[in-house]
């Protein structure tokens, strides 16, 4: 199924209207736990409810999963999944690397999808046959590094705190394979993935609405995705996202071994 580009860019700028403006001011933050800390604001919310009025009008036979509202028709077998802030911590700290993601599954194969960076007025998208990245500079197709070894990749993760026991020793090995490591840049990671400028995401711990947009989008690019076991990154959970076949299969079985 493809998707036209330009609704996508249609739910990148109702959700900009939404985020953009709560952006950088002392907005209310919520916290969705009562022990430990899940930040929600009222950009989050309202920039949900601008994305779910613009699919229902355009698809109204679509279902519709979010992170602020739950779901709505998902027997139906076009599903938008969505997180209208990827990153809210980093939204609350004013650091430029949470996203609006949007991303459609055809039953359960996530086959189009939208990161929306507005404040650095950039888009990240697949339309299910090509990914294309569109900024300041240009227009252009997203093509992931061709690494193949971890000795030479460059690998993202929220924060290793997240990996617990035997799980953190398994993330560890991994790094301390890799020539490069940082942290804590949300959905901007797997941007960059797909851009060419990294080469490895591992996580933990992740919800349908963290990923299903940026599925598609890395693996038009050229790069591969799944969970630690190899299965489809759809299901969530533990999912590593590697710039090649060859990188991903080593990241696997150190991950595995």
């Amino acid at each position: 199924m493809v998707i036209d580009l330009t609704f996508l860019k249609k739910i990148a700028e109702v959700a900009s209207q939404q985020t953009l403006p709560r952006f950088r001011t002392a907005s209310l933050v919520d916290n969705k736990y009562q022990s430990g800390f899940d930040p929600v604001t009222e950009a989050d919310r309202e920039a949900e409810r601008a994305i779910r009025a613009l699919i229902n009008d355009t698809f109204p036979e679509h279902g519709i999963l979010g992170e602020e509202f739950g779901g709505e028709n998902l027997d139906q077998p076009n599903v938008w999944v969505i997180d209208p802030i990827d990153g809210t911590r980093a939204f609350i700290s004013g650091l430029p690397v949470w996203g609006t993601l949007a991303g459609l599954t055809v039953n359960g194969d996530a086959v189009a999808g939208l990161m929306s960076q507005p404040f650095t007025r950039e888009l990240f998208m697949c339309d299910g046959e090509a990914s294309w990245y569109e900024g300041p500079d240009g227009t252009r197709r997203l093509q992931t590094r061709k690494t193949t070894e971890l000795a030479d990749a460059t690998l993202f993760t929220t924060t290793p705190a997240l990996f617990k026991d035997a799980q953190r020793e398994s993330y560890d090995r991994v790094e301390s394979s890799v020539r490069l490591a940082r942290y804590g840049t949300d959905c901007y990671a797997y941007a960059m993935l797909a851009s060419g400028f990294v080469d490895l995401v591992i996580e933990t711990g992740l919800h349908p609405y963290d990923i299903v947009a940026l599925i598609p989008i890395i693996e038009k690019a050229g790069g591969v995705f799944t969970t630690w076991d190899g299965g489809p990154a759809e299901k969530a959970g533990d999912i590593v996202a590697a710039a090649t076949p060859e990188l991903h299969s080593k990241a696997l079985a150190m991950l595995n071994r």
